[in-house]
């Protein structure tokens, strides 16, 4: 996709900070980290979620980014890391290109998400479950 930053990227249309790189993966620094080190591990081939990711690029996405995040905590010395996906506009994706977020972490250093948890009423957790046990008998 032409207007996408990260098809862009991976064409070399754009600059980026590589850190890793093969036929079907890119790990680049975001240029907008959250702390230094923070990493962005990316599908070449244009997927807005992983959702629409073939499943073999979803394992392989999965894979090295599990490699590049050992070897973040490892350069940063981060005493661990946030692994986070967002998929879609409304979960916060700014780049409709499947991505994974590798964001090193240390005790105290300020970084906050905004979750506020809730409690299920009564009969909810099971009806939850329910329906999302639904649709997984059929695959």
């Amino acid at each position: 996709m032409t207007d996408c930053v990260f098809c862009r990227i991976v064409a070399g249309q754009l600059p980026a900070q590589k850190v890793f790189e093969n036929d079907r993966i890119l790990a680049i620094l975001d240029i907008n980290p959250i702390a230094p080190g923070h990493t962005l591990v990316l599908a070449k081939p244009h997927h807005e979620t992983l959702l629409d990711l073939p499943d073999d690029l979803w394992d392989e996405l999965s894979r090295r980014s599990r490699e590049i995040a050992a070897a973040v905590k490892a350069a940063t010395g981060a005493e661990g890391l946030n692994v986070l996906s967002n998929n879609h506009r409304s979960s916060g994706q700014a780049i409709p290109h499947v991505h994974v977020h590798l964001i090193p972490r240390r005790t105290g250093d300020g970084i906050k998400f905004q979750w506020t948890p809730t409690k299920y009423r009564e009969g909810e957790l099971e009806s939850w479950a329910e329906r999302i046990r639904k649709p997984l008998t059929r695959s």
